[in-house]
């Protein structure tokens, strides 16, 4: 199908970038201008900021309870934004809603960003709060059951690389992984993957926009051939957590999330590759609203119902 009718007229609306390198101190205003106030976010039982204290230092969180119960399982929740963008406050409309549609309690990372952060600090961060969820079970409420990983873009990069390190770790307590159109590969050789060539221009985030956008990243120390760094050139995917894979017809990035499932699933890991048609990057972020792409939460809730 052609690209959503509601997302071309989003995008036909977009102003042009500012001329000149990308200033991440002004991005981020930018974002967090567009957060709606508390009073206008969707209601849940209740929504704590909190500290995760971890093997990499103070972590900020935010937990997403979604109604009132004795115990629940867990959601661990990475936010996109290219490792450099994206916050608390910018996923949270995410965060809200997956707490509400998979009834989980939801942990949201604040994680360091580029290029204040030099890799893996972010990464670090993010395994951390997973472990400090495991061991904090008793004070999270956590029935001992579900330990689940979200993430969406660089997001579902960390989910990849933090269950790989578990998995290395020895650290089995992770139940499921969930990446919403990922960035695996961070080797942006534009003849590797077809969806680079086909969705370059035109549908949101662009195929020459992906260098600049992860030039932070990459020249804080994170080497594109590291598995850590690009989860696709991990050798040996046996042995992790069932996987659900979420992309976009039109993202320049789809293809090498729907390799990666094929991967998984050719290592003998769960794994299902859902292609939503007529989206581009970010949909679950920026178009969730629109009933065809809120299906994703539906999804994942599916999958953490029915993956073993």
């Amino acid at each position: 199908m052609p690209l959503h009718p509601d997302i071309a007229k989003a995008l036909a609306a977009m102003p042009a970038p500012p001329p000149g390198p990308l200033d991440p101190i002004a991005m981020r205003a930018a974002e967090e201008a567009d957060v709606p106030p508390v009073a206008e976010r969707l209601p849940l039982h209740a929504v704590q900021d909190a500290t995760a204290r971890t093997a990499a230092g103070e972590v900020p969180v935010r937990i997403y309870t979604p109604a009132d119960a004795a115990a629940y399982g867990l959601l661990v929740y990475f936010h996109g934004g290219a490792f450099f963008l994206g916050s608390l406050e910018t996923h949270d409309h995410v965060a809200r809603s997956l707490a509400k549609e998979t009834g989980l309690k939801v942990i949201s990372v604040g994680y360091r960003r580029a290029p204040e952060h030099a890799f893996p600090a972010g990464l670090q961060d993010c395994y951390g709060v997973v472990r400090w969820a495991a061991e904090q079970g008793g004070s999270l409420a956590w029935d001992g059951g579900t330990l689940a990983l979200a993430g969406d873009s660089s997001g579902g990069s960390f989910v990849a690389a933090v269950a790989a390190m578990a998995h290395d770790d020895g650290f089995d307590r992770i139940t499921h992984q969930v990446m919403y159109y990922p960035s695996l590969d961070l080797d942006f050789d534009v003849e590797r993957y077809p969806s680079l060539r086909e969705n370059a221009v035109g549908y949101g985030l662009e195929t020459a926009g992906l260098k600049p956008f992860n030039a932070f990243y990459l020249a804080s120390g994170a080497d594109p051939a590291d598995p850590l760094v690009s989860p696709i050139k991990r050798a040996d995917l046996t042995g992790l957590p069932p996987a659900l894979v979420i992309t976009g017809e039109y993202d320049p990035m789809r293809d090498e999330g729907e390799l990666y499932g094929r991967r998984l699933a050719e290592a003998g890991v769960p794994a299902t590759v859902s292609r939503y048609p007529g989206a581009g990057h970010g949909f679950v972020q920026h178009f969730s609203w629109i009933p065809d792409y809120h299906r994703a939460f539906e999804e994942t809730v599916g999958f953490l119902r029915g993956a073993s």
